[in-house]
């Protein structure tokens, strides 16, 4: 075995499924490139069935499961976009990045859309907060949110904060973003036209966040020290440029399509875009703006450093697109161009060093289905309101009032700059959703998250 492909999270079955497709056995790097692809993070191989069972289809869905964030037609010609999702390894492991990198996430999903971000809203659960371990998680989480958020001017306006033992030592930490844009601004993760350039923008790359896609699909490891090399580090100001970069691209028809680079980082957004134009990219990894000295193939591909979009610029129009993101001082690197071949090729020194068929990588994973058992426990809960037990009310009263799960949440939202970009109407606290006026219109929107 040339390739330690388990500790990668490939199962044997799914590595003789990839040697019999190639019709070989691949190198470190294209294994680690399908170990991404085949996460559950980004192929839901275990989830997928159950996941098509949720209605996706209406008269007002402009863009549903499959892009990076949904579209929803409000009227008048204007949408809104929103997705939610969690960060819930790292944030156990690095509660501060973790969280942080969190809503940078999800604001790039936002803007990748074309939409400008207009509110954030989050959905924690926490372990008993009698004990440290989760106290320092919960105050980092907190805290992270707090200063990605404030410092790229995007209030968060609304959420929930949880607790039980369940979650001791691991959280959920789920970040939902909305935005609002104009339907005719909608944009695609799409790639095409042969020999269009394909172009990285935003922070450079390091080694943070390596093989992150596989590790918040694995059970969660008690070397916690050790994960954080899973764990990115984000850089809100570096967002704020890219972010006004983009919403200034989007005036203009220059691009075929954008993707963030999340989840798997450029491997994702190489294969993603690649699949839904049916086409294929031929990329030279030493072209792309790296922040650590020696990078191999294999972490550069699978580096999830924040703050970068992959696009793909119309020819003719390089020129035009440079400047923009020169006059924002992002980075703005040409690194390869669409081919027609469905593969993608990965250079490095004008060597070949990974070539994968598109097809194979996003879609050629098993769908599993799962064993499942109803939860013994479900059988001996005794719900008889009759046999609830005497107890003083008044004391129980005051139980249930210091319970951090009923108490006013007031010490966690006060720490979020919920008035920032001056649309918020109805504040955290103030009312059982957020509602946001929406400029250049007599409309406002209602919006609420809850996971219970």
């Amino acid at each position: 075995m040339s390739v330690d492909y388990r500790s990668m999270g490939l199962t044997d079955g799914e590595w003789k499924k990839i040697v019999n497709e190639l019709g070989r056995e691949p190198n470190l790097t294209e294994t680690g490139i399908i170990s991404v692809m085949w996460s559950e993070h980004c192929s839901y191989k275990n989830s997928r069935k159950h996941l098509k069972r949720f209605p996706t289809k209406g008269s007002a869905i402009l863009q549903g499961p499959g892009e990076n964030a949904g579209v929803v037609d409000i009227g008048d010609d204007m949408a809104a976009t929103f997705k939610v999702e969690s960060h819930n390894h790292p944030s156990a492991v690095e509660p501060y990045e973790g969280a942080a990198t969190g809503v940078g996430g999800i604001l790039r999903d936002i803007f990748t859309m074309g939409a400008r971000p207009i509110a954030s809203f989050d959905s924690l659960r926490f372990g008993d907060l009698s004990k440290p371990e989760n106290r320092h998680i919960a105050q980092g989480v907190v805290s992270g949110i707090a200063g990605y958020g404030n410092c790229i001017g995007v209030p968060t306006v609304g959420g929930e904060f949880f607790s039980d033992s369940a979650f001791d030592e691991n959280p959920l930490v789920n970040v939902c973003a909305l935005g609002i844009m104009k339907k005719d601004a909608l944009r695609k993760a799409i790639a095409g036209g042969p020999g269009n350039h394909v172009y990285i923008v935003g922070s450079s790359t390091g080694r943070d966040g390596i093989h992150g896609a596989t590790f918040a699909s694995d059970e969660l490891s008690d070397e916690r020290v050790e994960d954080r090399a899973s764990v990115q580090a984000g850089d809100p100001f570096a967002e704020k440029m890219l972010l006004e970069a983009c919403l200034e691209l989007y005036q203009h028809d220059y691009i075929v399509g954008i993707q963030d680079m999340g989840a798997a980082g450029i491997t994702c957004s190489t294969f993603e875009m690649s699949e839904k134009g049916q086409c294929g990219m031929d990329v030279e990894l030493d072209r792309i703006p790296q922040r650590e000295p020696d990078m191999s193939p294999y972490e550069i591909m699978l580096s999830e450093s924040q703050e970068r979009m992959l696009m793909v610029v119309k020819q003719g129009f390089e020129d035009e697109v440079e400047a923009i993101f020169n006059k924002w001082d992002v980075h703005v690197e040409r690194v390869g161009e669409v081919i027609p071949e469905k593969e993608v090729i990965i250079r490095k020194s004008e060597k070949i060093v990974a070539r994968l068929p598109v097809d194979f990588v996003v879609n050629g994973f098993p769908v599993y289905d799962r064993e499942y058992v109803r939860p013994k426990y479900l059988d001996n809960i005794d719900l008889d309101i009759n046999n609830i037990p005497e107890k003083n009310i008044e004391d129980s009263f005051k139980t249930l009032l210091a319970s951090p799960n009923i108490c006013s949440k007031k010490s966690v939202f006060r720490q979020y700059d919920h008035q920032v970009q001056l649309n918020t109407l109805v504040k955290p606290g103030e009312g059982d959703a957020a509602v946001l006026r929406l400029k250049d219109s007599k409309k406002a929107l209602s919006f609420s998250i809850d996971c219970n």
